[in-house]
């Protein structure tokens, strides 16, 4: 192998999921499959809430950020996978690979922090229901998605700086369908000991700061749920929180399935399989978890939906007359 500090002009070779050249027609099936489903599915939370006025409240407005985030997580990795399988081109430049690393380490941040204000969203409402308005204002509300931005932006930014400083191998083959962060420090032959450092400080401050504030803030709701003297009460209080404690577990369950099969196994491959968890199937669920469970995002689908039905025809007439 030749060594050297990699310029924009050079190149990685991604191995993907597979190099098995007959199950590459269906590894492109299946993610197309869950591309497609998950775009389409967050794009239509995206326009049910923003065509229905009832739903322009805090806690769709955070949904339906989440949703966009979510289409943006996805894209950062898949679309790049189909085009390497379709054309049978592994590779991927030293600038695209920074690049690609930079927008998923944003919005799987973005995930984490917008999965934190849902639950500070839900914390007001059912802890302090008589104030939730005036807590929950629209200028706080921009100020959280702001600061969400903000924080996640400079912590991507810092941990692409710190991997240009390292040093690779001009031929590097990357075991992996997308540039994984940990993965291409651990292929680095420089010193890595400061990129370490940086990506657990960063991990223990951007995703377990968060995770904490999730934990205190449901320690509260269940407690505050607990004190509702009905039954009814309880459950009605509850059904409000069920879908993002459905999200909130398959985040982190997932993410936690991704850090044990890669220090158990210390395979790349089975890092690589266990990382389309969170990256892919994640993001594809979460539209379907929070339409099934969401009585008032249900009625909005179908109103949008059934607005869209009837302006299909009534275009086709108009084109008909002109």
């Amino acid at each position: 192998m030749e060594l050297g500090n990699l310029t924009g002009s050079s190149e990685f070779l991604l191995l993907g999921l597979s190099e098995e050249p007959e199950l590459q027609p269906l590894i492109f099936g299946l993610f197309l499959s869950m591309y497609l489903i998950t775009v389409f599915g967050n794009l239509l939370i995206i326009l049910a809430v923003s065509s229905d006025s009832h739903l322009h409240t805090p806690m769709y407005f955070f949904l339906s950020n989440l949703s966009l985030v979510d289409i943006c997580f996805t894209s950062t990795t898949v679309p790049k996978m189909l085009v390497n399988i379709q054309t049978q081109s592994k590779v991927i430049t030293y600038a695209g690979c920074i690049t690609q690393m930079y927008f998923f380490v944003l919005f799987a941040g973005l995930d984490d922090f917008l999965l934190t204000v849902m639950a500070y969203d839900r914390f007001v409402a059912i802890c302090h229901p008589l104030h939730y308005m005036v807590i929950m204002n629209p200028r706080l509300c921009a100020l959280l998605l702001l600061v969400s931005w903000t924080m996640n932006a400079l912590h991507s930014l810092l941990q692409c700086l710190m991997v240009l400083r390292l040093s690779f191998y001009s031929d590097l083959e990357i075991s992996h369908f997308f540039c994984e962060l940990n993965q291409m420090v651990q292929l680095a032959y420089s010193n890595t000991f400061l990129n370490n450092m940086v990506i657990y400080f960063g991990a223990v401050l951007m995703a377990g700061g968060p995770f904490v504030c999730i934990l205190y803030s449901y320690s509260k709701i269940v407690s505050s749920i607990w004190g509702i003297p009905s039954a009814q009460g309880k459950y009605k209080a509850f059904s409000t929180c069920v879908s993002h404690l459905l999200v909130v577990s398959l985040f982190y369950g997932t993410s936690l399935v991704v850090y044990l099969s890669s220090a158990v196994t210390q395979s790349s491959h089975s890092s690589a399989t266990a990382s389309v968890m969170y990256s892919v199937l994640t993001p594809m669920l979460n539209p379907f978890i929070y339409s099934l469970r969401n009585k008032d995002l249900k009625r909005a689908l179908k109103r949008f939906l059934g607005m869209a039905v009837m302006k299909g025809p009534l275009v086709l007439g108009l084109k008909k007359c002109t």
